[in-house]
C-alpha cells in the first residue's frame, strides 16, 4: 500500500520538502538574529539618550574614530563656528521632503568638530541653494549627540565625485578634514541646544526613535519556524489523501468483483 511513496512524483516531493525545512530554520534563525541585534542595539541607544552629558573630548579624539558603543552619546563642546568652510550634506529627508544638513565645523582648542547644526528645505531648482540660517558668532557652547562617521555600509549612500562646491553625501570626517583644512575630531555632533541661541536656525534633526526593539524580525522568525509545520503538515495530509483514495480504490473494485454475475 505504501509503495506509492517510492514513485517518482513523490520521491520529488519528499526532496522538497526535506529542502524547504532546513531553510525555514534557517530564516527563522537569522530573522531572530536580527530581532537579538536590533534589540541590543535599541537597549544601547536608549541608556546612550539617557545618560548624562559629557565632553566630546572623553569620547573621540583628533583624527580617532567614534565607537559603536558610544553612539547617541550626549557631548558638550565650546568653540566658535567656521563658517567659511560650512557644507551641506545633500539627499537627506525630513518631514517628508527632501532637503540638507548644515554642516559647520566648531573650531576648539586642540581642533575641529563637525556638528551637523539641523535641516534645511531644498531650493525651488536642483541648481537653487537653500537658504540656511547664520550660526551664532562668537563662543558658542553646545550639547548635541555623538555620533559615527558615515559610510556606505552604514547608510546606503554612495558617495561619489563632481558634486557643487561645499557640499557632500556622507558625514566622514575624513575625506572632510582637507575640506575644512584643520584637524577634525572623529565622527560629528547632531545639535541639541547652544548657548547663545540663534533666532533662526536650521529644523533640528529628531532624536532616534527607540523601543521598537526589532519586533517585526521577531514575528517574521516565528512565521519562518510556523511554516515548517505547515509544510510537514501539508505534507502527511497528502500522503494519508493518497491512502485514503487508493484504498477507496481497491473496496470498490472488490465490491464490484463480489457483486458481477457468474458466467456460465
Amino acid at each position: 500500500m505504501y509503495r506509492f511513496l517510492l514513485t517518482p512524483r513523490w520521491l520529488a516531493l519528499h526532496v522538497v520538502v526535506l529542502l524547504v525545512i532546513p531553510a525555514f530554520v534557517f530564516l527563522g534563525r537569522w530573522q531572530f538574529g536580527r530581532w537579538e541585534d536590533r534589540s541590543a542595539a535599541e537597549d544601547r541607544n536608549a541608556t546612550n539618550l539617557a545618560a548624562p552629558p559629557v565632553p566630546v573630548t572623553t569620547l573621540t579624539s583628533v583624527g580617532g574614530a567614534v565607537p559603536e558603543k558610544d553612539k547617541f552619546r550626549r557631548v558638550t563642546a565650546t568653540g566658535t563656528y567656521d563658517t567659511a568652510h560650512e557644507l551641506l550634506v545633500r539627499r537627506r529627508t525630513q518631514n517628508s521632503q527632501v532637503g540638507f544638513y548644515v554642516l559647520t565645523p566648531l573650531k576648539t582648542a586642540d581642533g575641529a568638530v563637525l556638528v551637523n547644526r539641523g535641516w534645511v528645505k531644498a531650493g525651488a531648482t536642483i541648481d537653487t541653494l537653500p537658504d540656511v540660517p547664520p550660526p551664532p558668532g562668537g563662543e558658542v557652547t553646545l550639547t548635541g549627540r555623538l555620533r559615527p562617521a558615515e559610510t556606505t555600509e552604514t547608510t546606503g549612500i554612495i558617495d561619489r565625485k563632481g558634486l557643487p562646491a561645499g557640499q557632500v553625501l556622507l558625514i566622514d570626517d575624513r575625506p572632510i578634514a582637507a575640506l575644512v583644512g584643520s584637524p577634525l575630531y572623529g565622527g560629528y555632533v547632531d545639535l541639541i541646544e547652544q548657548r547663545p541661541i540663534s533666532e533662526n536656525a536650521p529644523e533640528p534633526v529628531p532624536a532616534p526613535e527607540s523601543g521598537g526593539g526589532g519586533g517585526l524580525n521577531l514575528a517574521y522568525g516565528v512565521q519562518w519556524w510556523l511554516f515548517i509545520g505547515v509544510a510537514i503538515g501539508g505534507w502527511i495530509l497528502l500522503i494519508r489523501r493518497e491512502l485514503h483514495d487508493r484504498r477507496e480504490s481497491t473496496d470498490n473494485g472488490g465490491a464490484a468483483e463480489a457483486t458481477s454475475p457468474a458466467v456460465t
